[in-house]
C-alpha cells in the first residue's frame, strides 16, 4: 500500500457520517429557536445556532463541496422564513460551509481548543461578509459594532463547545 492509499484510507475513516434526520432536524431546530426564543427571551438573539450547525457538520464531514451544499440550503431556509432578502444568508452560510469544511481537511475539528477558535472565527467571518454583502447588494448601511460582535463571538464559541459535544453524540458509529 503506497502513501496515496494510506492518505485516502485515512482521510475516509475520519469523515464523520450522520443519520439523514439529524442533518434535517438539527438546522431546523436551530433555525426555528433563533426564530422563536429570543421573541420570549432577547438575551438569546446573540446566539447564531444555524451558524454553529453549518460550522459543526461542515468541519465533520470534511468535504468542501457538502459544507457548501449544507451551508446554502441552511441559509436559503433562513432566509425564506425571515423578512430578510432572500439569498443574503444562504450565500453567506455558504461561504460558511465551504471555508470551515476546507480547513478541517488541514486541523483535527476534534480538538476543543480547534473548535473554540473555529467557532469565534466563523462568527465573525459570518458577520463581515453579512455586513458586505447588505452594503454591496442591497445598499444598505449597517452599522460595523466591533465590541457587540467581539462579544457575540465569544457567546457563541462557549455555546458551540457544549453543542459540537451534543452533536458527537449523534454520530454514526
Amino acid at each position: 500500500m503506497d502513501f496515496a492509499e494510506r492518505y485516502e484510507l485515512s482521510r475516509r475513516n475520519r469523515i464523520s457520517r450522520f443519520k439523514p434526520i439529524v442533518l434535517v432536524l438539527a438546522p431546523l431546530l436551530a433555525i426555528l429557536f433563533q426564530l422563536y426564543v429570543p421573541r420570549f427571551a432577547t438575551f438569546f438573539g446573540m446566539l447564531n445556532l444555524p451558524l454553529l450547525v453549518v460550522v459543526y457538520f461542515s468541519l465533520m464531514r470534511r468535504m468542501p463541496v457538502l459544507g457548501i451544499l449544507f451551508g446554502a440550503s441552511v441559509g436559503l431556509v433562513q432566509d425564506s422564513l425571515s423578512s430578510l432578502p432572500l439569498g443574503v444568508l444562504g450565500i453567506v452560510q455558504t461561504l460558511v460551509g465551504y471555508f470551515a469544511a476546507s480547513m478541517s481537511l488541514r486541523v483535527d475539528g476534534e480538538n476543543p481548543a480547534v473548535r473554540l477558535f473555529v467557532g469565534f472565527f466563523f462568527f465573525l467571518f459570518h458577520q463581515f461578509f453579512y455586513w458586505v454583502l447588505v452594503r454591496a447588494l442591497l445598499g444598505e448601511t449597517i452599522p460595523v459594532e466591533l465590541v457587540d460582535n467581539l462579544v457575540m463571538a465569544v457567546l457563541n464559541c462557549a455555546v458551540g463547545l457544549p453543542l459540537f459535544a451534543l452533536f458527537d453524540r449523534l454520530k454514526m458509529k
